[in-house]
């Protein structure tokens, strides 16, 4: 007992000066826009690292913009815990303060159409120039080269090209639906790739260079459709994987909606039947067996419906916990967070700004050593780090 003294000793120390930045030591510059190239960087922001957002000057990231002023929650969502310097790279004195700024850096990100880059003073190869050591990481839209590589691209172009958006389209009626999958996933897998290459660097001590598409970003994350296409030649569409699952959403007496999934274990199927009253399904043969329930899966649709309006929202989540049935709350996000057990994980965090006033967001969802990281900075005013930062080189500069 008296050797755990020392671990226990320690980690107490952590949880009460908060999680250790892993990657507190890594110095990111940033010369993105929108959402693919930024969400990568707040990434490795949120571990800790120094990243540094190179933005124009007056006007910053056009994200910046999108409800007007220049802190849209747009721009708030994907900027978080960086550091900003405007620099007009068409400015000799700016792109040297840029190639400066990657001299002493680790990564290099930019989600330019192909050749966009360069034309800024901000290529691979020129930028190797000044740090043959750097991970130099290109994300664009549909590749570097190719029949498409020049084509303009959003998250809506790449969720149409790799078959996900039709697994979100209503089959009638058809419309856009949902937030900017592709656009946060192609930062994600962006930022993996970062860690990767990190990793590589540590043990030969050589740079590397990362292109991710978000074409093949958003193939990636639709594997699972692919998988059953190349498998036993299924086409999934929007309905395949929730009837599958035996998963529903149903309304309550107050509006509000519930969610269910049941999956595959039979006792899932007999708790919602206890929770609802509805045993007699058992008898039916459309529903007594899984593979009925599936193939029948609008028929118990419409059965539910009326049921589940006979109750509020909060009474059905009673019961169905009491009957150990998957489920939860269909929250919006004014609710989400303060469900007890959002609140307990501290998902919410908040952290205060001299200028903008109190700013609130979601914590990175991981924790080290049992340990979450609570400490978050406000996203930057456009250029609010451009004299520090300046200095910091002038300083490396005198050395």
């Amino acid at each position: 007992m008296m050797a755990l003294n020392p671990l226990r000793n320690a980690r107490n120390q952590r949880e009460r000066r908060g999680m250790v930045k892993i990657l507190k030591d890594i110095r990111v510059i940033e010369l993105g826009t929108y959402i693919t190239g930024p969400a990568a960087g707040m990434h490795l922001a949120d571990l800790g690292a120094d990243v540094i957002k190179v933005e124009r000057p007056g006007t910053g990231d056009p994200f910046r913009a999108f409800k007007g002023g220049l802190y849209s929650p747009h721009y708030q969502t994907y900027n978080r815990n960086k550091r900003s310097i405007a620099l007009d790279t068409k400015q000799p004195e700016d792109l040297k303060v840029l190639h400066d700024l990657v001299a002493g850096a680790d990564v290099f990100i930019q989600n330019f159409r192909p050749g966009v880059a360069d034309k800024l003073g901000a290529g691979e190869a020129e930028l190797r120039k000044h740090n043959p050591k750097l991970i130099y990481c290109s994300i664009s839209g549909f590749g570097n080269s190719g029949p498409s590589a020049d084509r303009p691209a959003f998250d809506t172009v790449a969720q149409a090209a790799s078959g996900y958006l039709r697994l979100l389209t209503p089959p009638t009626n058809p419309r856009v639906i949902g937030p900017a999958i592709a656009d946060a996933v192609t930062g994600q897998y962006a930022a993996m790739a970062v860690l990767a290459a990190l990793l590589e660097r540590d043990k030969s001590g050589e740079g590397h260079r990362i292109d991710i598409s978000m074409l093949e970003a958003m193939a990636h994350f639709n594997l699972d459709s692919f998988t059953h296409y190349f498998s036993v030649g299924e086409v999934m569409g929007p309905l395949s994987r929730p009837v599958v699952s035996q998963s529903y959403t149903f309304e309550c007496s107050d509006g509000k909606w519930v969610a269910i999934h049941l999956s595959s274990p039979e006792k899932f199927w007999e708790g919602l039947l206890e929770a609802t009253g509805q045993q007699q399904l058992n008898n039916d043969p459309r529903f007594n067996e899984r593979l009925e329930r599936i193939k029948h899966q609008d028929e118990l649709i419409e059965h539910f419906t009326p049921v589940f309006k006979t109750d509020t929202r909060d009474g059905w989540c009673n019961r169905l916990l009491a009957a150990e049935v998957p489920h939860s709350p269909a929250y919006d996000s004014n609710e989400a967070l303060e469900d007890p057990q959002a609140k307990h994980l501290q998902i919410a965090v908040s952290a205060e700004h001299p200028e903008i006033g109190k700013f609130t967001t979601v914590r990175a969802p991981y924790s080290f050593d049992g340990t979450p990281e609570l400490d978050v900075r406000a996203p930057p005013l456009l250029d609010e780090h451009g004299g520090e930062i300046r200095a910091e080189l002038a300083q490396r500069g005198s050395r």
